[in-house]
């Protein structure tokens, strides 16, 4: 009968094993053979600190979510526990799932310590977090993980009107950490018809404070910076540039064409929107990722051919239709899950109940994102005056 420790060195001999020092190295490298990191620690153990970029998947769950985690078995794998042991272990496990390039670090996060290396303390979430966003949590895809990332997560609602009502009331239910919302108007009584973040009785109370207030009663894990302003040339880089991702509920050209320039000035992701009557459009800019908002519109139209919900009507429930895909999309793009809708546009029919997509081409000429065109050096211009003369 063979001891424990014949079998960890029978299974040493059958894995492979590496130092701290070689996966620090590996990290480091840029020909695309960083190895993804496992953690297989217990919870207790993993928020004590853990190695910055790795997956924590406790060694119970790592046959059942490593799929998940590394679709392609021939990728670099690194997993590392304690002290070694049960890494050991679970390299021998995965090698018997068929991943080809699996190892365990020696001496585990101890040794990793030992050596002077950089390691974290994770956010801890609450036993009310916990229950809270249990739902995200027992999504894979997702995860505890997952959820703190939401949680450290900053997006910016341009608008708190329409589009910016359902977007940030589900962003703040998702647990994303701080929302900023830009907007310098005052609920009016005609608002209550489809922009679901105010009341009856905050009719003439700014937007961006009855939004903030209807957050704060539906999650105080978030945090909401109120921008009581429009975005110009002189402010758009100070305001957008703490933020993961933007949503664009603008209702006008002239903030579209700044925020489009801006964006691509700082590299942020815009998810853009607009409705008008029955219908709503919805795509993703991300930068070198496909088109910039230019390339499909390189000049406003005339003003008589765009008219704003104002003047033409909107269905009231069109902009949650519209709004909440925008969440979605930001979603995804934060938890880097699915497809985004970059170089796609989407069309929802609200009469037709009908969605179609548009593939949409970055314009090798765009005078933003075009080749050859650094976009630092873009340099943003009074938008108004533009859409003046274009149109």
């Amino acid at each position: 009968m063979s001891s424990f420790q014949s079998l960890l060195k029978d299974v040493k001999a059958q894995i492979t094993e590496v130092q701290p020092a070689e996966v620090q190295a590996a990290q480091g490298a840029g020909n695309g053979k960083r190895p993804v990191m496992i953690d297989v620690r217990e919870q207790d153990e993993y928020t004590q600190g853990f190695i910055p970029g790795s997956k924590w998947i406790p060694r119970g769950f790592l046959e059942l979510r490593i799929e998940d985690a590394v679709p392609e078995r021939d990728t670099p794998v690194v997993i590392y526990c304690a002290g070694g042991t049960r890494s050991a272990l679970a390299a021998k496990s995965l090698k018997e799932l068929g991943y080809s390039n699996v190892s365990s670090m020696a001496g585990g996060f101890a040794a990793w310590k030992r050596n002077g290396l950089t390691w974290e303390t994770p956010l801890v979430m609450t036993p009310a977090q916990t229950q809270r966003y249990s739902r995200h949590i027992m999504l894979p895809e997702v995860g505890e993980a997952g959820q703190i990332k939401l949680l450290k997560s900053k997006v910016l609602c341009l608008g708190a009107g329409g589009l910016g009502a359902p977007s940030a009331i589900y962003l703040a239910a998702a647990g994303v950490g701080t929302l900023g919302l830009v907007d310098d108007d005052v609920v009016d009584e005609s608002n209550l018809q489809r922009q679901i973040i105010h009341a009856r009785d905050r009719v003439g109370m700014a937007k961006v404070d009855s939004a903030a207030k209807t957050i704060d009663g539906l999650n105080t894990d978030v945090k909401v910076i109120p921008h009581k302003t429009r975005l110009t040339a002189e402010n758009v880089l100070e305001i957008i540039a703490p933020y993961d991702v933007i949503i664009d509920g603008a209702d006008n050209f002239p903030t579209r064409y700044l925020l489009n320039d801006a964006s691509l000035k700082l590299g942020k992701p815009v998810i853009h929107a607009s409705i008008y009557r029955f219908e709503g459009q919805l795509t993703s800019f991300v930068p070198g990722a496909g088109p910039c908002y230019r390339c499909l519109y390189p000049n406003p139209p005339p003003a008589d051919m765009a008219p704003s919900c104002h003047e033409a009507g909107v269905l009231g429930v069109l902009p949650g239709v519209i709004g909440i895909l925008q969440a979605n999309e930001a979603v995804k793009l934060l938890l880097g899950l699915g497809t985004s809708l970059a170089g796609r546009l989407l069309v929802y029919d609200a009469l037709k109940t009908k969605l179609r997509e548009l593939k949409l081409r970055r314009d090798p000429k765009c005078p933003t994102c075009g080749d050859g065109v650094d976009p630092t050096k873009i340099e943003l211009i009074d938008y108004e005056a533009f859409c003046r003369l274009a149109g």
